[in-house]
């Protein structure tokens, strides 16, 4: 599994972009490039205004092809992209 980790800077517009983004996973139409994308995160701090977005993949073809289509896309709700690093997940749980 790998995982791309984007960083944003969302300034005011924490709840519009959370809103905006929450719409997007829930329609369940997934942007071409996208397709392989085994599921997000998004994670908040409203008081900095700070968002980091998780996106996971299989594997490295996936992530090369998701990233590209991420790239292309202009940050929801009028923040900006600081950042995009990739790693392997070697240890995930969830309950």
């Amino acid at each position: 599994m790998h995982a791309r980790v984007a960083t944003f800077n969302l300034g005011e517009s924490v709840d519009e972009t959370i809103n905006q983004v929450r719409g997007d996973v829930e329609s369940d139409s997934r942007p071409p490039g996208l397709e392989d994308a085994k599921g997000m995160m998004m994670l908040v701090d409203r008081s900095s205004g700070k968002s980091i977005g998780i996106t996971f993949f299989d594997d490295e073809e996936a992530l090369k092809r998701g990233d590209e289509a991420l790239n292309a896309m202009s940050p929801s709700g009028g923040g900006s992209r600081t950042g995009v690093e990739f790693y392997e997940v070697a240890v995930q749980t969830m309950d």
